[in-house]
């Protein structure tokens, strides 16, 4: 696949041109609606998808099967990355209203990180063919954990990293609206905010770590690669706003996602036995992910949320 530099350069400008009308848009601090979530989940999935189109017309339905495949794929993780954000701003009690600030400036770290991830992917891959077999037998060990631990809630206490920075960053107790640095007796001391974004950031390196591989599992192609996993991420705040009061009725979620990398780890291990058809790819992921949400809410159904309050979360036996 010949991806010539301008068309590098028209997707980065695209990206920058929509971060910077979502800051623009979000300038001021207010809480995020429904509505305002959902409609700003309608244009990036509008975006991804159309981008997608884009390379499906420009060269061939292999590569658009492709970039949708590791769209779809990114996609599902990204639901996964909901749960950690609402136990994280639960964690630290962040007020609503500076939600969006922490997610933006996680989001554009999570776009250099990736990147560079990539870059690090392809370059293994073009010396090391072997290499995509290491990611096949990780992806299938890392779905079983992630089954076996389906139920276990992330302990934020053990993120050593976090320890680190609150021991050595000169700090506040309080919030000061949406900065992260606020200067007090002649000296620059870090917010609550700041420490919230560090295990934003952090986390989200873990589950690149996941998700990086399992796209070069569709495709060995940095463009696509890349491009799936910039559009999926771009929406990941607006998804969070949109699902953040109805992660608790995704019961079979974590069981869904383990399904997919386990499915796209095997995908990698059979890569000179078997090529499986990029359509094949995209049913498997797609009937998982939507097995999941579908029982999941099947299951939780009886779960109403009182006006003002957060919906009440499942039991043990509902989680299994």
């Amino acid at each position: 696949m010949d991806v010539p530099l301008w068309a590098w350069a028209a997707v980065l400008a695209v990206i920058l041109a929509m971060l910077a009308v979502d800051l623009l848009a979000h300038r001021t601090a207010h809480v995020v609606s429904v509505k305002e979530a959902t409609a700003w989940s309608a244009l990036w999935v509008t975006l991804g998808l159309g981008f997608g189109a884009v390379v499906w017309w420009a060269y061939g339905a292999e590569a658009g099967g492709e970039y949708f495949a590791g769209y779809l794929i990114e996609k599902s993780l990204a639901v996964d990355n909901v749960f950690v954000f609402a136990l994280i701003f639960s964690y630290f009690a962040v007020p609503r209203e500076y939600q969006h600030r922490v997610l933006f400036y996680g989001v554009l770290g999570a776009l250099v990180f990736r990147a560079l991830f990539i870059a690090g992917g392809s370059v293994l891959i073009s010396s090391f063919a072997w290499i995509l077999y290491v990611f096949g037998a990780f992806l299938v060990v890392t779905g079983w954990k992630m089954f076996a631990h389906r139920n276990d809630e992330m302990d934020l206490s053990r993120n050593r990293l976090l320890a680190w920075a609150t021991r050595r960053v000169p700090s506040t107790e309080h919030y000061d609206g949406q900065k992260f640095w606020v200067k007090r007796a002649g000296r620059w001391v870090a917010t609550p905010l700041f420490f919230v974004l560090v295990t934003v950031e952090t986390t989200d390196i873990i589950f690149a770590v996941d998700s990086i591989p399992a796209i070069f599992a569709v495709t060995q192609e940095p463009f696509l690669v890349f491009t799936s996993n910039a559009f999926a991420i771009l929406g990941l705040r607006a998804m969070y706003f949109l699902l953040a009061d109805l992660i608790d009725r995704f019961v079979y979620l974590k069981a869904g996602l383990a399904a997919i990398l386990v499915f796209v780890g095997v995908k990698m291990l059979l890569l000179d036995v078997y090529k499986v058809p990029i359509w094949l790819s995209l049913t498997a992921i797609s009937v998982c992910l939507t097995l999941a949400v579908g029982l999941s809410l099947r299951r939780t159904r009886g779960l109403r949320e009182r006006p003002g309050q957060a919906a009440a979360r499942p039991t043990e036996a509902e989680r299994r």
